[in-house]
């Protein structure tokens, strides 16, 4: 009898354990994105050079994750998108984040 109510309840243990698993992937995906854009925006409101700026986001970033860098009159933004590494749920949004700062005195393009 106890055998078969834990045949029937592993499953189902199983699913909800790689789903909690699923969900902490990508909580931590959007904390390393969002990390990521606070770096590069640091950098490139010093006036860094894209190429380093795009370095910079991506040596944080997650695996696969695309780097924007949009430098304004009066502030720099950085966008960083990255896909959801999930293989259960492939519908699921990426981690998405983005950061601006102002121009530090004497950087301004």
């Amino acid at each position: 009898m106890a055998t078969a109510e834990l045949a029937v309840a592993l499953p189902a243990v199983v699913l909800v354990l790689a789903l909690c698993l699923t969900a902490m992937a990508l909580g931590v995906d959007h904390v390393r994105a969002q990390d990521a854009a606070r770096a590069a925006v640091r950098a490139a409101s010093r006036g860094e050079p894209t190429s380093v700026v795009q370095q910079v986001a991506l040596s944080r970033a997650p695996k696969g994750a695309e780097v924007v860098v949009d430098r304004g009159a009066a502030c720099v933004e950085v966008i960083i998108s990255a896909p959801a590494r999930v293989r259960l749920l492939p519908d699921l949004p990426g981690a998405r984040a983005s950061a601006s700062a102002d121009w530090e005195p004497g950087a301004r393009p």
